[in-house]
């Protein structure tokens, strides 16, 4: 119930206290919910001063007015209010928040953190090794995650502890799974999925434990696993090929010439391409696709000029092909939908392999659209912000202008009768 009598309570909530009560509020829980310090009011109205007038028992004749806290504290208790300050706050309002116990208590939760840390690495076989003073320095000044709590901050770094202690221990001698590691240490087998923070944690340990820098991509983070002998899953990411003609001997380049035979795709994954010899002719041509269709399609046609589908955003495993193929002299051409997303992508492929466009001029876009619109297809809108073709410079001109999104499937006939000629 409340401890305020109605009339008063009906009093104090009037409009001409408001802000008196929002800046005592924002005062007390900053100072330890304590009346002390001062107030000041400005610009007040003619309701405000007759309010706080009759509150602190003195005539208020200008427009501003610095209001103790203390004295506040003591008027309201004489008062019909019969409360204090911090009292009467909270029966008009939530109960007040400490913020500076709420600081000095997430300051202590974050020290324990740290804390942790350092008693869990000073007891582990790693603590003679140079390597881990410098993790731990790493991570206490990059942080925490935001969201993540203290309790589950000082779990997770405790992980991280034990599977670098497990990794980089005296007495390791065999190899793991990435996955069996995972789950040996969190009980999932995705603990360990590129991307966690528990992943980042023992992959920056491994980096430092080896002089290394730390990678910015999945092929490099890839990497460091490999070197604690952990291998990562290396077959559920594919990248998908037609017409690979390598030469070699092995069982891998013999499977790739045979499925080319026989006009057939072929999914290679990042496990093949680590004992894959991709030794092609120096300048053979390599067509580049988005969509997968292209390759079914080339496929139905037994096209002759091998391709590689980046299938959409194009994964590591995409470039981990494309520079194989790139070492060995060969020369690429590619093609992608004509919407922001593909020309953005286009945009990353061409820059890195200096490929050149495969009918993704201005003239190829609108010769489809036109043609689109002839054959009363239903017009994709053009979402998204624009974006620059390096190749073509009109090009996002033109595809504002229309507005139009055409996917590769648009061109499919055309690409399909290019795959079909000799290069």
């Amino acid at each position: 119930m409340s401890k305020l009598p109605t009339a008063t309570r009906h009093w104090l909530n009037g409009p001409g206290l408001t802000r008196l009560w929002q800046g005592a509020r924002k005062r007390l829980e900053s100072n330890g919910v304590q009346a002390t310090g001062s107030l000041r009011l400005t610009a007040m109205n003619a309701q405000e001063r007759n309010d706080l007038s009759l509150l602190l028992g003195k005539p208020l004749t200008g427009a501003a007015v610095t209001i103790r806290l203390d004295v506040l504290d003591a008027r309201l208790r004489a008062s019909a209010a019969g409360l204090g300050l911090r009292q009467t706050l909270e029966e008009l309002g939530p109960p007040l928040t400490n913020r500076r116990a709420a600081r000095a208590d997430a300051a202590a939760q974050r020290e324990q953190v740290w804390s942790s840390l350092a008693s869990s690495l000073g007891i582990s076989p790693l603590a003679a090794q140079e390597w881990p003073r410098q993790w731990y320095d790493l991570l206490r000044r990059t942080g925490v995650p935001k969201g993540v709590t203290p309790e589950a901050a000082i779990w997770t770094l405790q992980q991280a502890v034990r599977i670098l202690t497990t990794l980089l221990g005296p007495e390791r001698d065999s190899t793991l799974g990435r996955g069996e590691l995972a789950a040996m240490a969190t009980g999932s087998a995705h603990g360990l999925d590129d991307g966690t923070w528990l992943a980042r944690l023992v992959q920056r340990g491994v980096a430092l434990a080896h002089g290394i820098e730390f990678p910015d991509d999945a092929a490099g983070r890839r990497a460091l696993w490999r070197l604690v002998s952990v291998t990562p899953d290396e077959v559920s990411s594919t990248v998908l090929t037609y017409g690979l003609r390598p030469d070699g001997e092995g069982w891998r380049e013999r499977a790739l010439r045979e499925r080319a035979d026989h006009h057939a795709e072929v999914h290679v994954t990042p496990r093949d391409l680590h004992d894959l010899r991709l030794q092609l002719p120096a300048g053979t041509l390599i067509h580049i696709c988005e969509n997968p269709r292209v390759v079914e399609a080339a496929a139905d046609a037994a096209c002759v000029q091998p391709l590689v589908c980046t299938s959409g955003s194009a994964a590591t495993v995409v470039f981990t092909l494309l520079d194989a193929l790139a070492t060995t002299g060969c020369r690429f051409a590619y093609h992608g939908d004509f919407d922001w997303p593909g020309i953005t992508l286009a945009n990353r492929v061409i820059r890195r392999y200096e490929a050149r466009p495969w009918r993704m001029g201005t003239a190829d876009y609108k010769h489809l659209a036109a043609r689109s619109q002839a054959e009363e297809i239903p017009q994709l809108a053009l979402d998204g912000q624009p974006v620059d073709a390096d190749w073509d410079p009109d090009l996002a001109h033109a595809m504002t202008a229309l507005g139009v999104a055409l996917h590769e499937e648009a061109t499919l006939e055309l690409l399909v009768d290019d795959l079909s000629r000799p290069a």
